[in-house]
């Protein structure tokens, strides 16, 4: 599987995600600029990733620039046409911003930027990244954002339960999903969500700062493990 890593001005995590997926997972990984204009060597099996950091310095509303990037075009193309798109943090964003994912994030209700491991729980098994996690097994991602609100309004947060989109919220240690587990207000503690066809997914924490014991804490590299599972099969 080959997976692109987008780098937008301010991008600061994508390192990070080309480490953990070419260093760690041992996958075909390359990065692509914010100003190309296609996906060369791409196909529907592989996958575009849109890291954290803070494109165009988060101007106007975080992932809002962005979204008007030439490869961004690009992206829509191969995600309509199959391919699939990850977005983490500020990648969350962009697909939100850019309309590949429902929803906006806003400022977080404390109006502070946090930085912290928080828990997961994972909620269904039909999206490539959470086919192979376990639902009773809560999981410590670190969340780093000052955007990270998920805001909707109730028909699209309606359609996202009854589809089944919704793949992550916030929770306790225990797995117990509460208000007070809830970092930054999001709507319904929801933490990362999927497109109708489920190839396009985005979520808050992040997965690859959480991929390898040296750091302590590898719960997010199953995400990783789950996707490629996934695919190939």
């Amino acid at each position: 599987m080959k997976f692109g890593v987008i780098v937008f001005p301010g991008s600061n995590c994508d390192d990070d995600m080309v480490h953990v997926l070419g260093d760690v997972m041992g996958q075909d990984v390359v990065k692509i600029w914010h100003k190309d204009t296609e996906l060369k060597g791409f196909s529907e099996g592989d996958c575009i990733v849109l890291p954290g950091g803070f494109s165009y310095g988060d101007y106007v509303r975080a992932g809002a620039i962005a979204q008007f990037s030439p490869i961004m075009k690009a992206v829509k193309t191969f995600a309509a046409a199959g391919g699939y798109v990850f977005g983490v943090c500020n990648g969350f964003q962009v697909l939100c911003e850019s309309h590949l994912l429902p929803g906006v994030l806003l400022r977080n209700a404390n109006q502070q930027f946090i930085c912290k491991n928080v828990w997961l729980k994972t909620v269904t098994h039909r999206s490539p990244i959470t086919a192979g996690l376990d639902l009773d097994r809560p999981l410590k991602i670190p969340i780093a954002h000052a955007e990270g609100r998920y805001f909707a309004d109730e028909k699209t947060l309606d359609a996202l339960e009854s589809n089944d989109q919704v793949l992550f919220r916030y929770c306790d240690e225990a797995g117990n999903v509460t208000p007070e587990a809830n970092p930054n207000g999001a709507a319904r503690n929801i933490a990362g969500i999927c497109n109708e066809s489920r190839n396009v997914f985005g979520m808050m924490p992040h997965p690859e700062r959480a991929s390898e014991s040296v750091l302590g804490n590898s719960d997010g590299r199953a995400m990783f493990e789950s996707l490629l599972a996934s695919v190939l099969v």
